[in-house]
């Protein structure tokens, strides 16, 4: 698990990236400039990509869905990243946050009227339901777009108390209150059908992408119904966590926001005027009265999130499948070894017989079953293994895995990042996050996480190279480059063992997975 010192300097970081978005201009000598639904805009070109940030692709009110941005005349200047979310987090300033201008996205394409219709990728970045945004270097779609020829897509929207307070039970306004943050992806959805040919893009193929929170996001709009047809295939990278707001949850929890406001149900359109920390403070309060602190390491979400209300969210996702509307979705979907797990990879010279006394405190008289099933799984394992395997993503995505091939004919396929990092503040495992730099092929823009070395960029080449692929095709097999990638059953396990030497490797670790986490 990555130190947190060490996310919140690069948060810091990033932050001090510019966030003024796009401005109008009265010329039209900016090049390029491409024509959109709401108007002209101008961007910037690097190394052969064009690129074009902070384009306004709707407009909302508070807790009500999104609506068309508004047009502007001349042409407008989209060079910079437009404003977060508003989020409580120390690494994005009050200063880049705006509740009003967050509604941007940000392409890279080679294409500029070229009359081609390459892929399109839609990134939906991480942070659960609650902080995040798009303008993190490892994301950037520049590498994918030059090494791929697809046009990538990221995108801002309402995350925590904004998007997903459900005001549903104040009257018919708010009915969608409780899902508007989700809303916001699939209007930036049917922005890319109105809009990415003017970019090189296909939009009849798009795959939605996500890692961690955003794995969470591309699964929820899965089982959205405003989404069918928008999207053609899906990856969910270490999205697995299980979202359990029902509309009965989530009623009950915008409902106590209210009481903790002084504030009756007929008077819910005074929140309009409350300010933003204030309303956080208030869904803060009412989340701890109604769960509880959060245990750590729990497989499952809390707090301000999508709610399965039976019309804009037929079902929460992963619970164990998806809803029907996407069962024709090509799908892949993975982990990493150690996840969010505080690694012992520091401790040099742990011993097997230290690591089976710290186990025995979790796994008591069966720490020696833990130990033989862990050989089976990774035959060359060392004492730090033992203690740093994740034990929530992975068995939640086999449980995922299984039911979507049990539930759809759709190619499924899985893979497993294990490859670990050597860098010392990134705690040297294969931690949460790390498939993100080597599958966008940004391994130079995330060296303090995997090393800018030959051996990450080798892996990074083959990672790319099968995303690329499944954004193509639906198949990410890479010929000459990985080993053939089979199609996901329960009874194959087919799963891609990414590390300096890639393998398939058939249901390795099903039964220590089962001892760790037993599925119903």
């Amino acid at each position: 698990m990555r130190p947190v010192a060490h996310l919140i300097f690069f948060f810091l970081i990033t932050a001090g990236l510019c966030f003024t978005g796009c401005k109008p201009q009265t010329n039209n000598k900016q090049e390029p400039v491409v024509k959109t639904t709401y108007g002209d805009i101008s961007g910037s070109m690097n190394d052969s990509v064009y690129a074009f940030k902070g384009i306004p692709y709707a407009k909302a009110e508070r807790f009500m869905p999104p609506q068309e941005p508004d047009a502007w005349d001349g042409v407008r200047e989209c060079t910079e990243f437009g404003p977060v979310a508003r989020q409580v987090v120390p690494w994005y300033p009050d200063s880049v946050q705006n509740e009003n201008e967050l509604f941007s996205a940000n392409v890279w394409t080679q294409g500029i009227g070229d009359g081609k219709k390459r892929p399109v990728m839609l990134w939906l970045h991480g942070g659960g339901f609650r902080v995040g945004a798009s303008n993190d270097p490892m994301t950037y779609g520049q590498a994918l777009a030059k090494k791929g020829d697809v046009v990538f897509v990221s995108i801002n929207h309402r995350l925590n108390i904004l998007g997903f307070l459900d005001l549903s039970a104040c009257g018919d306004k708010y009915a969608k209150s409780a899902n508007v943050g989700v809303l916001d992806i699939v209007k930036a959805l049917e922005w890319i059908q109105k809009n990415i040919e003017q970019f090189g893009g296909n939009p009849a193929d798009v795959t939605i992408v996500g890692e961690s929170g955003g794995g969470g996001k591309v699964g929820t709009i899965m089982c959205m119904p405003a989404a069918k047809g928008l999207f053609h295939k899906a990856i969910i990278q270490s999205g697995t966590l299980i979202n359990t707001m029902t509309k009965e949850k989530s009623q009950a929890l915008g409902l106590a926001v209210l009481e903790n406001l002084g504030l009756t149900p007929n008077e819910v359109e005074k929140l309009d005027t409350i300010a933003y920390k204030d309303l956080v403070k208030a869904g803060n309060d009412a989340i701890a009265k109604i769960s509880g602190p959060r245990k750590p390491g729990s497989p499952t979400m809390f707090g301000f999130a999508p709610s399965a209300d039976g019309d804009v969210l037929l079902q929460q996702p992963f619970s164990p499948g998806f809803a029907d509307i996407s069962k024709d979705i090509p799908l892949m979907i993975g982990s990493t070894l150690n996840e969010l797990m505080p690694t012992a990879y520091g401790e040099k010279d742990l011993t097997l017989e230290a690591a089976k006394e710290r186990l025995a405190k979790e796994y008591g008289d069966k720490t020696d079953e833990y130990i033989s099933l862990f050989a089976e799984a990774y035959p060359d394992y060392t004492p730090q293994d033992l203690l740093s395997v994740d034990k929530t993503f992975r068995p939640f995505t086999i449980r995922t895995a299984d039911a979507r091939a049990q539930e759809t004919d759709a190619p499924l396929y899985v893979y497993f990042l294990a490859w670990k990092s050597g860098v010392d503040n990134a705690s040297k495992g294969s931690f949460h996050g790390l498939d993100i730099p080597l599958a966008f092929n940004t391994v130079d823009l995330r060296a303090d996480w995997t090393g800018n070395t030959e051996e990450a960029w080798k892996l990074a080449d083959k990672m790319s190279s099968a995303w690329i692929n499944f954004v193509k095709t639906g198949n990410p097999n890479v010929e000459g480059v990985l080993p053939t990638w089979e199609e996901y059953t329960p009874e194959n396990g087919a799963t891609m063992y990414f590390d300096n030497e890639c393998s398939i490797v058939n249901n390795h670790d099903r039964e220590l997975m089962n001892f760790i986490k037993p599925m119903d």
